[in-house]
């Protein structure tokens, strides 16, 4: 017993070119008026974007906004606890450099100055903190003890200040170094 064999023009028995508007099209081809990486024939969902990466400029302007707000963030934390949290501060790193590094790439000089920032971000959160705490006991408000009173805050931050605050810096400033390295990978 035999098989049939198909004619050249129409491997494995397909159905004739001319009954078969996909006849001779290569496999994975779009069909007609299907855009590439459509599913189904239809519009493609959306338009690819390229990712917001390798921008220094905007890299540098996350890590600042990142600062101001992790500052604050962790001033408001220290205020309403009266107490510094080493997690809190780690936290505050690891924003600030995993934020500049998401956003601006794998340039060297990121994570570098997100650890400078951080260094920063954590200080003024210290005073922060420092200043809610003293406006629960004086006369002043937390924005007259910052604003106008900045020297006798700083006082009380370095009377306040011991090992344990200056660790702090440095677990700040090793997890943005390292969250900005990790992001940018």
């Amino acid at each position: 017993m035999s098989q049939p064999v198909p004619p050249p023009n129409q491997p494995y028995g397909a159905q004739p070119q001319g009954g078969n508007p996909f006849a001779g099209q290569q496999p994975g081809a779009p069909f007609p008026g299907q855009q590439p990486g459509a599913p189904f024939g239809g519009p493609a969902p959306f338009a690819p974007v390229p990712p917001a990466r390798d921008n220094v400029g905007l890299g540098i302007l996350t890590a600042v906004v990142a600062a101001v707000v992790a500052a604050g963030v962790y001033g408001a934390i220290i205020g309403a606890i009266e107490h510094q949290i080493g997690y809190a501060a780690v936290g505050v790193g690891f924003l600030i450099g995993f934020a500049s590094g998401k956003v601006g790439g794998r340039n060297p000089a990121l994570p570098v100055l997100s650890a400078i920032l951080s260094l920063v971000a954590v200080y003024f959160g210290q005073l922060l903190g420092e200043a809610i705490i003293g406006a629960k006991v004086t006369p002043f408000t937390v924005s007259e003890l910052f604003l106008d009173h900045f020297s006798l805050l700083n006082e009380a931050w370095k009377a306040d200040a011991n090992f344990v605050t200056y660790l702090f810096f440095v677990i700040a400033a090793v997890a943005s170094f390292s969250g900005a390295k990790k992001a940018a990978s």
